[in-house]
């Protein structure tokens, strides 16, 4: 049984890596958030019109708005898990001193399913009981490691720099070239980036990048030329 402790660590690693790569793509797919969100509302406004302050109006507006939209709303999901993983600690922990037989018996019958047999795992459950029951049932039965619960600040903090990071792109796209090329400048930008941000995030799932990267590039230029004809249309609406 030796083997044990080392299994153990090679989980809490690989639970931890999966972690790091789950923040890592969520970065990813808020910024990528933030470049379409934004390039969609500033590329509208400039199919209505060439106004220098309107354009940043509207992309400074698109930006602080989206980037608290995500940070709430990342607030309020990673808060729900949160409690949710906290409710299901303490239920596990109530059962284990209330029938602490029944649960080392359920264990060993979670860990045979793993492909250990009967006897390896009854003796692994045992020792993993006795260093730690709780940390080993949330681990195994629950999928939760007790010392790494998700904290609600540190996720909005994350999607509100991730959303801004990305949204600036296309403001600055927008503004700081001249009138005659701002349009085209922004849309390559946008493109670009998309496809740098479909690339990763296909690396990051380690599926093949060049679905990913077509499926993004054709949403952002969709979404941009939806969003160019509506407010062209606008402006020869005189509304």
């Amino acid at each position: 049984m030796t083997d044990s402790p080392s299994s153990g660590q090679v989980e809490e690693h690989g639970g931890a890596l999966g972690s790091r790569l789950n923040w890592l793509r969520a970065a990813v797919l808020g910024a990528n958030d933030g470049i379409v969100s934004t390039a969609g509302l500033v590329v509208g406004v400039a199919g209505a019109t060439e106004s220098h302050d309107a354009l940043l109006t509207a992309g400074l507006a698109g930006l602080v708005a989206g980037s608290m939209s995500m940070a709430a709303g990342e607030y309020v999901s990673v808060s729900t898990q949160r409690d949710s993983e906290k409710a299901a600690l303490a239920q596990e922990k109530r059962e284990l001193r209330e029938d602490p037989e029944a649960e080392l018996d359920e264990l060993t019958g979670l860990l045979a399913g793993h492909g250990l047999s009967r006897e390896v795992a009854h003796e692994a459950a045992r020792q993993l009981t006795a260093r730690d029951a709780l940390r080993a049932h949330a681990r195994v039965e629950l999928g939760i490691d007790p010392d790494q619960l998700t904290v609600p600040w540190h996720a909005a903090a994350a999607s509100f720099l991730a959303f801004t990071v990305g949204a600036l792109l296309p403001l600055l796209a927008i503004v700081l070239p001249p009138a005659s090329s701002r349009l085209w400048v922004t849309v390559a930008s946008v493109l670009v980036a998309l496809a740098f941000t479909g690339w990763w995030s296909a690396r990051l799932g380690e599926a093949p990048p060049g679905r990913a990267v077509v499926r993004n590039v054709a949403g952002g230029a969709l979404a941009m030329a939806v969003t160019y004809v509506t407010g062209s249309l606008l402006e020869v609406s005189g509304v």
